[in-house]
């Protein structure tokens, strides 16, 4: 069991890292921990696992254009704002509503689930984050949260639950989006930083739900 929850603190790190990106805006700070050699050995890592290569090699190529690009937390920050934070026409907006069933600003119905979801495990949302509960940074946060609380069981079956119901989460309410989300973001960002970061995180995620399953 400790092995396996080693293991679940790592996946929750990864579905952590993937919300902040999400989140905001990254500083200069922040991408020069992108540049540095723990994060680059780290990708790396990630590029061994031939399902996430593509994405994860789209990656560091971006990272390495962004050594060269003038003014970059700038260009990427104004790349965040075009590409989440526009109108549903200009932008690839990261709500679950705007891809699922009766698609649009006016389908409240997948944040009303998530709000319900986050209420039942008692998982507060970061008032920072003024956004609805479909939110991708949002949804997943909370599924880095589902993991780690599974480490406080003791019980093999009881782990096998946990691994059920992250299953389920993961099938519900992100893979049923992430692909016209995915395809939207590549062909809207133009510099391909966040569209190489939502390609990994749709590939992690589906990597993630087929070892949850035992595949």
């Amino acid at each position: 069991m400790q092995e396996l929850k080693a293991f679940n603190e790592k996946r929750a790190e990864i579905y952590w890292w993937l919300s902040s990106v999400f989140a905001r805006e990254l500083t200069e700070a922040d991408l020069e921990q992108y540049q540095s050699a723990e994060i680059r050995s780290f990708l790396s890592g990630l590029g061994e696992n031939p399902s996430l290569k593509p994405a994860t090699d789209k990656l560091v190529d971006a990272l390495n254009r962004l050594n060269d690009r003038q003014d970059a937390q700038l260009e990427l920050a104004a790349d965040f704002c075009d590409l989440f934070l526009k109108s549903d026409k200009e932008s690839a907006l990261p709500y679950a509503s705007m891809y699922v069933g009766e698609s649009g600003l006016l389908n409240d119905k997948p944040a009303k689930e998530m709000e319900s979801i986050l209420e039942q495990h008692g998982i507060a949302v970061d008032k920072q984050l003024n956004e609805p509960a479909d939110h991708i940074a949002i949804q997943l946060d909370f599924l880095g949260n589902l993991i780690i609380r599974s480490n406080e069981l003791e019980q093999e079956r009881h782990m096998e639950d946990a691994f059920a119901e992250q299953h389920e989460f993961i099938e519900q309410h992100l893979l049923n989006w992430l692909e016209p989300f995915t395809q939207k973001c590549t062909k809207l960002d133009e510099f391909g930083f966040y569209a190489a970061m939502v390609e990994l995180t749709a590939a992690f995620l589906a990597l993630d739900d087929h070892y949850l399953i035992g595949e």
